[in-house]
């Protein structure tokens, strides 16, 4: 059987190893806690008893929100939806401004309803209620509001994914999603991990940002929403 780098089935490599602690499932299948993150999975090589667990995991009419190299549509499922996304890896410092930076704050649990209302503007991706639970997130506001953020996700063997990256439209260009990824991919390397994280391919401006950044392009993913029929 040809080995599967975690990066591959990064979902499952989490909940199996340093996010077991918030998993539902079993060896079979696992989810996220569905108060947590929207995410699934199954096994790297996966059987029809695998997707039969994962369908008993979300339940009748239920879903799952599967991200891996290629995800197939089993007996059992439909795909609701899906989307191309690119996988990307930085493992080199990345240099933050010194001078007049604006101040970073660590965000908290009562920050939640100002983050969920900032990705609902911005659309980076899902951000549910206990999401912060799963790393850091850091913040920036602007006369009290909370204008851009980032946060760390998904952490599997050797990895830790950046997510939530997302500035209000009329603070961006300044430099603050810069700001907030470099101080994340630097606590990652001092941990001695590589940064990752995930785009819809058609985001070009990000991926554009993220390559300045120090990232590189390191394969294609699926981002499928499987519902169980």
């Amino acid at each position: 059987m040809p080995v599967v780098h975690v990066l591959d089935n990064p979902v499952w490599h989490a909940l199996s190893g340093p996010q077991a602690t918030v998993a539902e499932g079993d060896e079979r299948a696992l989810r996220y806690d569905p108060t947590v993150s929207v995410f699934a999975a199954v096994p790297d090589a996966p059987t029809a008893d695998s997707w039969d667990a994962l369908r008993a995991i979300v339940g009748p009419d239920g879903s799952a929100v599967v991200v891996r190299d290629v995800v197939p549509v089993p007996p059992g499922w439909k795909e609701q939806f899906r989307a191309p996304g690119l996988q990307m890896v930085c493992d080199q410092p990345i240099a933050t401004p010194l001078a007049d930076a604006p101040e970073v704050e660590l965000l908290t649990e009562e920050s939640v309803p100002e983050m969920m209302e900032l990705v609902d503007r911005t659309r980076p991706g899902p951000l549910l209620q206990r999401t912060i639970e799963l790393g850091t997130y850091l913040g920036i506001r602007e006369h009290g509001a909370l204008v851009a953020m980032s946060g760390t996700r998904m952490h599997l063997p050797g990895y830790t994914e950046i997510s939530a990256v997302c500035t209000d439209d009329a603070h961006r260009g300044r430099g603050l999603g810069k700001l907030l990824v470099g101080q994340l991919v630097n606590e990652i390397l001092r941990r001695g991990e590589v940064a990752c994280l995930h785009a819809v391919t058609t985001n070009t401006p990000a991926i554009g940002l993220y390559e300045r950044l120090g990232f590189t392009r390191r394969r294609e993913m699926d981002f499928a929403l499987l519902g169980a029929q």
